[in-house]
């Protein structure tokens, strides 16, 4: 097993349960370090909902990845977090996060199973190449060649590099399709006027990029908008989609316009917004920002339920959540083997799917590395 975060975990343990030896080398320090980074701010493991919507969300990978997450779902995901010991909750959202909120009571209990069940875990071993099911690799004692019935790869996609997933594994396994950055963050080129509101959410407004909307927060940084909400629609950007903001998406454009026309008398145009309008600093700032000169109040009330954000990219990859790209579907059999190299198997953002954040993320990790490591053992068991 190469590979130690949630989707090289999950195969490990579902091969050492099996009865298998298990090695697990992994070139950090320290294993689920994007894991872990994942859980700093609450770790979302999950999301309740229909299982219709909940597959939507993989879009076009969700033909392909149907099967493992019917397997392996929602509620298993809880299950197996409470089998570990860590009670969770379902917030106003679906979101499903442990009760402790952080990913290391979770990992530490995972491990200690894991070693438990007598898995092996090598730190510092960097893949470098295979030969046929044999893994060579840079360890602290030098080139290390490694070999097995069956190798499970879960090397991450190509973004946050100083996790681990930096993508380096498409030198020697070729024919993925191109990386490509997803759930990031957007630059945007703010005037002077915008410093006093960096570091500020932004509440209450919905947001459209293509097919895709949320209505998820943000937060306005130095450098553009980031969060969950922009998250959400990086991906219609990413594929030329104008970013589009309703401010009042449970307003009328008419009630708007009604509420505009009131008496305004000596106050500046910025107080009627916030009287008015109850709109906040940040998000009158962001009006007067991308509404330069105001126009009309008929037109203000349109442009407030559809706002132009000028954005000028998406922000880099190894900034990106994840990442969209990797091995191709058709590169690998039902099971999750590669064609052009039987006995070798792979899992987790290494594929070629993506997700919103929101608990999407890492159920599809989750579930492609059971499917993969069940099916790693089904191919053992065949050629023993």
């Amino acid at each position: 097993m190469v590979g130690a975060g949630p989707a090289g975990l999950m195969a490990a343990e579902r091969l050492a349960q099996s009865g298998c030896k298990v090695t697990i080398a992994d070139k950090m320090p320290s294993p689920g370090r994007k894991f872990l980074m994942a859980g700093k701010s609450g770790l979302n493991l999950t999301k309740v909902e229909a299982t219709s919507l909940f597959h939507q969300s993989y879009r076009e990978a969700e033909p392909w990845l149907r099967p493992m997450l019917a397997a392996f779902g929602p509620d298993d995901v809880q299950n197996w977090a409470r089998n570990l010991g860590q009670e969770v909750f379902t917030g106003s959202t679906g979101r499903v996060f442990p009760k402790v909120m952080k990913a290391s009571p979770l990992l530490r209990a995972w491990l200690a199973r894991l070693e438990g069940l007598g898995v092996d875990l090598r730190k510092r071993w960097r893949l470098i190449t295979l030969e046929g099911t044999t893994a060579v690799f840079d360890t602290p004692e030098g080139l290390r060649r490694a070999s097995a019935d069956v190798l499970v790869l879960a090397l991450g996609g190509a973004s946050w590099a100083r996790l681990g997933s930096d993508g380096a594994w498409h030198e020697w396994l070729p024919g993925e399709a191109p990386f490509q950055a997803a759930n990031a963050g957007l630059s945007v080129d703010w005037s002077h006027h915008m410093r006093p509101f960096f570091g500020q959410p932004v509440k209450g407004v919905a947001l459209n990029a293509g097919d895709l909307t949320s209505r998820g927060e943000f937060t306005v940084s130095s450098r553009g908008l980031e969060g969950g909400g922009i998250y959400s629609v990086s991906r219609g950007v990413r594929e030329g989609a104008p970013l589009v903001l309703d401010l009042f998406p449970d307003m009328s454009e008419d009630e708007i316009a009604t509420r505009l026309n009131r008496t305004r008398g000596k106050a500046s145009l910025s107080n009627h917004l916030r009287k008015v309008l109850k709109l906040d600093g940040v998000r009158r700032a962001l009006v007067q920002e991308w509404l330069r000169p105001m126009p009309a109040v008929d037109v203000l009330a349109k442009s407030l339920k559809s706002l132009n954000v000028p954005v000028s990219g998406l922000r880099s990859m190894d900034e990106a959540i994840s990442t969209a790209g990797g091995v191709r579907r058709d590169q690998v059999n039902d099971g999750l083997m590669l064609l052009d190299r039987p006995g070798v198997f792979v899992a987790g953002e290494m594929l070629d799917w993506e997700a919103p954040t929101g608990g999407y993320l890492l159920t599809a990790c989750f579930a492609t590395g059971r499917w993969a490591g069940d099916h790693a053992v089904q191919f053992a068991a065949k050629t023993a």
